[in-house]
């Protein structure tokens, strides 16, 4: 036990209230000797200590954090994304990270096991919002919108068992934009595909495909193959599982688990096995099974149509029709898309990651209508760009090539080579920073220069400007450019003028 002379001052305190026996009582009634309450008190203090050791400091699982070089590169894909969906003319949305608990029922099919359901804290049953698709609906039922082209970037949340080396978290960002509204066939779902080419060919991912089907050539499918209607839902969610597993895997699912006959499961393999592009659709259009069913029929004319307008906007080529993609959430109702990258690998030095979809989205034209009291509907289109797997992408990328990423965007450095001259620094900088100008300065006193100019080439600043005795004396700045190491002397008037000039130039 630590001796008593090494208990600080508010702890003797502390000890010697305790010994310090109440008016009017015997010294005897004291219960502890002085050992004992010593011991006690030491005890009380060293027990946290003891505590916080077995304690593991680490993120919930499915989570982590973002460092500062991984914040600049998911900026970067931010701003691509962004950039992309301002450019066709989206307005920005948010909404709350948690909804009540039955705006996000029954909307995602089996999925809805994967909610987040929060504890009651007043009154309302909430969860945590699954995607962006179902509050953005309700947000437009709410407000009794009719009409309206949105980009939303927020977290959601879910909760699955994480595959971190895929991208896949329990919280991640997503990316939509969406069209809501009435407008003539496929106009907004071309504009949604094309933005999508749009944004992986602008991430430089490498060579990606668009898969594209419809949800009501696949219920037309599932009809005309004899499948029960009540298991429309539960047979899609199947089909949805051919990009993971095999066909063999999915039709013992669907016939051991979903109880389908297996004549039915061979009779769908048939269908969902096919891909194309605009010559699959025109087959379609002549089965003989499939061209009796009238869902079937406006599906396919609308993915005709779709090809037409993806071949006026340049990304036919980019697009494919494959009826094995099924989309399980359960409010898509007619075109659907997903997009893959083919080749993940941009260079030969690089391993490939299996990253499943990196966009997806498709048409959800019931959805508003069931938050609506009348059931009004407004028919929507839209995508989300799976941000957490390009990240992972781009992040291997760097790591495979060693690249340097500036976390700062530093853009000048205010130094000087002799003491006493901080108050001049202070002044300097200000003026730097009312003009607009991205700067940053030691907080020490009296900095050596040299750990300066280190500091600077490290983080990449590009120019530094030096004040000092001389320059004071003369009126002037030096300023010195980072890479080539040149100095010129400016006049102190002029200084903004001519950093500005340069960080245009560069």
């Amino acid at each position: 036990m630590p001796q008593l002379g090494l208990l600080p001052g508010r702890a003797w305190t502390v000890l010697l209230g305790l010994l310090r026996p109440p008016p009017g009582a015997l010294c005897i009634r004291a219960v502890r000797s002085h050992s004992q309450v010593a011991e006690a008190l030491i005890a009380s203090q060293l027990k946290p200590h003891q505590e916080k050791s077995n304690f593991t400091i680490k993120t919930p699982k499915g989570t982590r954090d973002l460092s500062p070089q991984q914040m600049v590169v998911r900026e970067k894909i931010l701003d691509v994304v962004v950039s992309c969906f301002k450019r066709h003319g989206a307005k920005g949305l948010d909404t709350p990270a948690f909804e009540l608990k039955e705006i996000l029922t029954e909307k995602y099919g089996e999925d809805s096991g994967l909610i987040y359901d929060l504890k009651d804290q007043g009154g309302e049953l909430l969860s945590l919002r699954y995607d962006l698709t179902v509050p953005f609906a309700r947000y437009l039922a709410m407000n009794k919108v009719k009409k309206m082209k949105r980009y939303h970037v927020g977290k959601v949340w879910r909760r699955e068992s994480p595959t971190i080396v895929q991208g896949r978290y329990r919280e991640f960002y997503q990316c939509d934009f969406d069209i809501a509204g009435q407008f003539d066939p496929m106009i907004p779902d071309a504009e949604c595909l094309k933005i999508m080419c749009e944004i992986l060919s602008g991430l430089h991912l490498g060579d990606f495909l668009i898969k594209v089907s419809d949800r009501r050539i696949l219920d037309g499918i599932f009809a005309v193959c004899g499948v029960p209607e009540s298991k429309f839902h539960a047979i899609c969610s199947s089909v949805d599982k051919l990009d993971k597993i095999s066909w063999k895997d999915v039709r013992h699912e669907m016939v051991v688990k979903k109880g389908l006959a297996p004549e039915v499961a061979d009779r769908i393999g048939d269908y969902v096995q096919c891909h194309g592009g605009i010559s699959l659709v025109e087959q379609m259009f002549q089965d003989p099974r499939l061209s009796q069913n009238k869902q079937a029929l406006e599906g396919l004319g609308d993915l005709k149509l779709l090809f037409e307008y993806l071949t006026l906007f340049g990304v036919a080529e980019k697009v494919s029709f494959d009826l094995s993609l099924a989309r399980g959430l359960d409010y898509y109702t007619g075109v659907i898309y997903e997009a893959v990258l083919l080749q993940t690998p941009v260079h030969a030095e690089e391993e490939p990651l299996n990253m499943g979809s990196v966009a997806a989205g498709g048409r959800y034209d019931g959805l508003v209508g069931m938050f609506d009291p009348r059931g009004h509907k407004v028919p929507c289109v839209g995508l989300s760009i799976g941000v957490e797997r390009i990240f992972s992408i781009v992040e291997q990328r760097i790591k495979t090539f060693g690249e340097k990423i500036r976390t700062t965007e530093t853009q000048v450095f205010v130094a000087t080579p002799q003491k006493n001259f901080l108050q001049e620094r202070l002044k300097l900088i200000a003026e730097l920073w009312d003009a607009g100008i991205k700067a940053e300065l030691m907080y020490k006193n009296n900095p050596k220069l040299l750990p300066q100019l280190h500091y600077c080439e490290n983080m990449g600043i590009p120019l530094v400007v030096i004040i000092g005795e001389q320059e004071l004396k003369e009126g002037v700045i030096k300023l010195r450019s980072v890479a080539s190491r040149e100095e010129v002397a400016i006049k102190r008037e002029n200084l903004v003028a001519e950093i500005q000039k340069r960080l245009s130039e560069s």
